[in-house]
């Protein structure tokens, strides 16, 4: 998932030497049953990826603003939140500019900043997997949300719930390409630490159960580099869904790429 199911599972980080800022974050964090960690220095990212943070809470004071900008780009799927004392308009937008999600000028409450760190989660939440039942439709599988699994007509790709979330996330891109890391935040919920390879691990499964089932028809697609796309397309490489006949008992083919949205409802 791209955020955690519910509050007591955010991980946050404090980059802050403001003892009297920290105790009352401490506490109030402890209240809300968040996984908080306190950090005197400016963490590199791979430390940070370490400890699978949802959220990271820094005082440029203490990191400096290149620093935000170096993290936002390590770790795209991490929520930064500055937390500094006054500071011109420029150094604000500087910030904000270099990958900062919100800017908190202290002193500020701990209920109002907890209020914030949920408010980005929630604006990350975009990939969340959908609420609704309707199986979808592309090529001869139908997503079953019911099942959580992915259907060729009356056979079960037999989908594990991370590889049955990992194929939401990938079908309902709407034919974009979505980054490993990207992926990651999504699926795993916290951001992925250098060499990580679960994401590449999963397609590969999700690739050989989706072929299993349908062995004409080609889903998940690599972009060397960058990471994957979804889309229904014939194991020929003739292109996209086309009219051709599913085999018995398959769904019929869907040709997504002249809808609006890769995934079709099933009315």
């Amino acid at each position: 998932m791209a955020s955690p199911h519910d509050a007591s599972q955010i991980r946050v980080a404090i980059i802050d030497d403001d003892t009297g800022l920290v105790k009352v974050l401490d506490r109030r964090f402890a209240a809300l049953r968040w996984d908080h960690e306190v950090l005197s220095y400016a963490a590199g990212p791979e430390q940070l990826a370490a400890l699978r943070l949802h959220a990271l809470v820094l005082n440029p004071a203490l990191t400096g603003l290149e620093y935000v900008e170096r993290v936002a780009l390590a770790l795209p799927g991490l929520a930064l939140l500055v937390c500094s004392g006054p500071a011109p308009v420029a150094e604000r937008v500087r910030g904000l500019r270099a990958g900062a999600d919100d800017w908190v000028t202290k002193p500020c409450h701990p209920e109002e900043l907890a209020a914030r760190i949920q408010a980005v989660l929630r604006r990350r939440r975009k990939g969340e997997l959908p609420v609704d039942d309707e199986p979808v439709i592309a090529g001869e599988i139908a997503i079953r949300p019911d099942r959580f699994d992915a259907y060729a007509g009356a056979e079960p790709a037999g989908l594990s719930r991370r590889e049955y979330e990992l194929l939401s996330q990938l079908a309902s891109a709407g034919g974009r390409v979505l980054e490993r890391e990207e992926i990651y935040q999504r699926v795993w919920g916290y951001t992925m630490a250098r060499g990580d390879r679960s994401v590449d691990v999963f397609v590969r499964k999700l690739r050989q159960k989706l072929e299993r089932v349908s062995p004409g028809w080609r889903y998940v697609h690599t972009h060397f580099g960058v990471g994957y796309r979804f889309a229904a397309e014939r194991a020929t490489g003739a292109g996209a869904v086309g009219l051709e006949a599913p085999r018995p008992g398959a769904n019929p083919p869907v040709d997504v790429a002249r809808t609006s949205q890769h995934l079709v409802p099933l009315r």
